[in-house]
């Protein structure tokens, strides 16, 4: 192994030789824009960002690009370039330990920014100078100047993630350093997130902050004695710090592996890696990284007695420690450090009397402002009360202009309400009169051809029994005369069944002169039952020879105590007519909705009471809501379906019940089950209309 480790550190040199010729995997696009920028800024900018490009990998170019972009920012007065710049030389001066010129730049520039309102810029110095502090292992004013450079990066909204991602790794980092380990772990597990899911971390100037997160998170879990986890952590830091040719996150990687080999007792590999992260960081030269490595090989040397070794490392790790924590220099930051608090703290003093100044200020103007509105409240409130005393005179006459206009509407809305009732039993009664003019005309027509066909039954029957008696005469045998005379026998009968046919039409046509009188007609002793059946049959029939596919289930249920009753007929008829025509229909309806065993039906039924009789029509349609029942009466109330009629026949109905029989005409009914309407009609009749009184 002792032989072997030569080799390899003489490869290792070699590949870092030209390393440090590398650049940045940003470098090479910065110098083109830089080419084909004309804006004087711009090129400032540009200059500012090149130089970071190489802050980890070539200090010499840091600081030529830095003083370049400086001069001409100074140049052109352009307060933002020149604090930029400024920040570059200061971390050139932090990695090379000369930590007092390293707080005063940054100071510096802090304050440009300020001046120039670049919020970016001051997140970035401010991260820089908690480095500083942290270096010291002065983790409080570090953790500070940290969470102050983060409240900016998030005010300013930076595109850049890798400088927030750096901010929250320092963070974890100095939590780290105070042995607050969940504190640790929460930040260095927010910036590995912000690393693994941006986008912007491989495009900007300052490099991929990978490296940096993988080592810190490695660090962590050496802290808690996970060394196997530690180990594959720094492993992945060294490989993510080559493509970025960050030699400062390499060298620290290494670190970290030597101390860890340490600790485990394998000093061959801890040397190993110590040497690697020694040779980086003399390179830079990173003097942290060296004062730390350098320590680790002295110790290792002088646990193996190897004296030459141990000196030499001994004289890296004094100088190097004399650059950093040369107790002059510790002295100065502390100098610089209190002289930024006064600094601070009279910044804030003024901030605070500002702001003080600013509320008396206001507070002049508000109570100056209340004042005025007051004035102006009560000269509005004097000439409010004014107008309101006016206004309740002139509201107090348009009240009663209101009440008698209201008056007079209404007024008016009665009349026009019985002017159309009016109008509508007009035009109601004109068409029923002319309805029974047409009516008592075709009854006239169809009178005499059924009056014809009844007399020429009878001759015809006649003739068949005169016809017999010439047959019988003849004295022909019965043999012969057995068909001729069956032929003759069915004629008769058929004879017999058109005169009774004549006779039912001509009772029919009777009827319908009755009932297209336009006079009431007088009373009549009627056979109820009868007449109740036979208006169902005639309706029924009526509506069957109007739509052959309907039919429905008749079911009368005549009650005999009914006997006679003397009313007017044609009247009676026309409510029958009526109410069967609506029942009819109403079944129809329902049997359109395609139910399940649904079989319509239709029934009337009679009883006698102790003063009077109940006629009643029940069907099984789809029934009637509370609202519909409540205006069923109503003239022109709404119907049950769009193609009936408009329930006029209803309204005339109870009032030839009521008016004309001095009886009611109610109706109950059920939703979806049925709906019947119930006559009764007193056996004591009132007078006729028209008739004197007893």
């Amino acid at each position: 192994m002792r032989k072997l480790l030569p080799v390899l550190l003489l490869g290792y040199c070699v590949f870092f030789a030209t390393s440090l010729r590398a650049q940045s995997p940003q470098t090479r696009v910065l110098r083109a824009a830089l080419a084909r920028a004309t804006a004087d800024t711009t090129r400032v900018l540009l200059l500012a960002d090149l130089s970071a490009t190489y802050r980890y990998s070539r200090f010499d170019s840091v600081q030529w690009y830095a003083r370049q972009g400086l001069a001409l920012a100074r140049q052109i007065g352009y307060t933002k370039g020149e604090g930029r710049c400024l920040s570059r030389l200061g971390i050139l001066m932090s990695e090379r330990g000369n930590l007092p010129q390293a707080l005063r730049i940054d100071l510096q520039a802090l304050q440009l920014h300020e001046s120039s309102g670049d919020q970016e810029g001051m997140a970035r110095t401010l991260n820089q100078i908690g480095l500083l502090y942290h270096s010291l292992e002065d983790y409080q004013p570090a953790l500070s100047y940290y969470f102050r450079a983060q409240k900016h990066y998030e005010t300013a909204k930076v595109d850049d993630d890798s400088q927030l991602i750096s901010v929250l790794t320092n963070l974890g980092a100095s939590y780290e350093g105070r042995g607050q380990l969940d504190s640790a772990e929460y930040f260095l597990n927010q910036a590995y997130a912000l690393t693994r899911k941006s986008r912007t971390v491989h495009q900007s100037c300052w490099g991929n902050p990978l490296p940096y997160v993988l080592r810190e998170l490695g660090l962590l879990h050496a802290s808690r004695g996970q060394s196997a986890e530690a180990l594959a952590y720094y492993r992945r830091s060294a490989q993510a710090a080559f493509p970025e040719h960050d030699l400062r996150s390499a060298c620290r990687a290494y670190q970290y592996m030597a101390e860890l080999f340490r600790t485990q007792r394998q000093t061959d590999s801890s040397v190993y890696y110590a040497r690697k992260s020694l040779a980086l960081g003399q390179a830079l030269p990173f003097v942290i990284g060296v004062v730390h490595t350098s320590k680790l090989l002295t110790n290792a040397f002088q646990a193996r007695q190897q004296t030459d070794s141990t000196l030499k490392y001994m004289r890296v790790m004094v100088q190097a420690q004399d650059s950093l924590y040369n107790p002059h220099r510790i002295k100065q930051v502390d100098a610089i450090g209190f002289a930024e608090q006064q600094r601070l703290r009279e910044l804030e003093q003024e901030r605070l009397q500002y702001q003080a100044r600013t509320r008396l200020y206001i507070l002049i103007f508000v109570l100056g402002s209340l004042a005025l509105l007051a004035l102006l409240l009560w000269r509005n409130n004097r000439q409010q009360q004014q107008a309101n005393a006016r206004l309740s005179a002139l509201n107090q006459e348009i009240t009663q202009q209101k009440e008698e206009i209201t008056r007079q509407r209404d007024s008016l809305g009665r009349m026009l309400h019985e002017l159309k009732t009016t109008q509508s039993q007009l035009v109601m009664r004109e068409k029923l009169a002319s309805l029974g003019e047409l009516m008592a005309g075709v009854a006239q027509e169809i009178q005499t051809p059924v009056s014809n066909v009844k007399n020429l039954a009878a001759i015809s029957d006649d003739l068949i029994d005169k016809l017999r008696v010439d047959l019988r005469r003849l004295g022909l045998e019965t043999d012969e005369l057995g068909t001729a005379w069956d032929n003759l026998q069915l004629l008769s009968d058929y004879q017999r069944n058109i005169v009774r046919s004549s006779q039912r039409a001509a009772s029919i046509v009777s009827g319908m002169l009755e009932y297209s009188r336009n006079s009431p007609g007088p009373r009549q002793l009627t056979d109820v039952n009868a007449f109740v059946e036979d208006y169902l049959r005639l309706t029924y029939h009526d509506l069957r020879s109007k739509n052959r596919s309907f039919s429905a289930a008749l079911l009368p249920a005549l009650d005999p105590a009914v006997g006679n009753l003397s009313i007017i007929r044609h009247d009676l008829g026309r409510v029958l007519i009526s109410l069967y025509t609506n029942a009819f229909q109403a079944v129809q309806q329902r049997q359109q909705t395609k139910q399940d065993g649904y079989v319509p039906q239709v029934a009337v039924s009679t009883r006698a009471a102790a003063d009077h009789i109940e006629i009643r029509v029940r069907d099984n349609g789809p029934g009637l809501t509370p609202e519909q029942q409540a205006r069923v009466f109503e003239r022109f109330a709404a119907p049950r379906a769009p193609e009936e009629s408009s329930g006029l026949g209803l309204a005339l109905s109870y009032d030839l019940i009521t008016k004309g029989h001095g009886g009611t005409l109610t109706v109950e009914a059920q939703p979806g089950e049925f709906t019947e309407f119930v006559i009764t009609l007193p056996l004591n009749l009132p007078p006729e209309p028209g008739a004197p009184a007893a």
